[in-house]
């Protein structure tokens, strides 16, 4: 038998989340803005493609829901085969192989317009944790203890509106587990709103 921790407990009790009326709106905001967003994304896919040599889309495997792994969609914004490896790996390694146009893209964050695919298929939310990568083994870990496993991952989160690529991984475990525990519609349009704002500052990205 399983035992679950106490945060896995709190966050598969909470009754202020109603997980079909979060997914109909994943459903109807992700379709819509699909269509809506078709032709600057067709327009950003051959962006990419006169800009460097490679594929416009970039596939990476993440952790999903309860530790499943699954294909993320994103513009490519790097040269083609640079290492597979996190953001802040690369500013580490000192690794920084961004494209022209990938430097736009991450800065107003259009590279990660074709998640609302992974959205619509139903292995994303608008509104989660991000997904890590699984060799990201320690924020793995520290996920699955605070219960955050348990949700789907987002393209935005309560982490994203408040700090991104600014904060360490206990941080933003941190904030995964305060949304989990606190995860409501409202709180899910807020973080959308927030994080209209941020994109446009840029506030945390690298």
């Amino acid at each position: 038998m399983t035992v679950q921790t106490a945060h896995q407990e709190d966050i598969a009790a909470s009754p202020s989340h109603s997980d079909n009326a979060k997914r109909a709106l994943d459903l109807v905001v992700g379709a819509c803005a699909l269509l809506l967003l078709a032709p600057l994304m067709a327009s950003l896919a051959l962006a990419v493609r006169l800009d460097s040599p490679g594929p416009s889309l970039f596939r990476q495997s993440r952790v999903g829901r309860g530790g499943r792994p699954f294909t993320l969609l994103k513009f490519r914004t790097m040269a083609w085969g640079t290492p597979d490896i996190s953001t802040a790996d690369m500013s580490r390694q000192k690794v920084r192989p961004v494209t022209r146009v990938g430097l736009l893209l991450r800065r107003f964050s259009l590279d990660e317009l074709p998640q609302l695919v992974n959205v619509v298929r139903g292995e994303m939310s608008l509104v989660g944790p991000r997904p890590a990568l699984p060799s990201q083994v320690s924020l793995n870990e520290a996920r699955r203890e605070a219960g955050v496993e348990e949700l789907l991952p987002g393209i935005t989160g309560w982490a994203q509106v408040n700090g991104r690529d600014d904060l360490s991984d206990s941080e933003k475990v941190a904030h995964d587990a305060y949304y989990a525990r606190n995860r409501s519609l409202g709180l899910d349009v807020r973080i959308l709103l927030l994080t209209v704002l941020s994109v446009g500052t840029g506030r945390g990205n690298r």
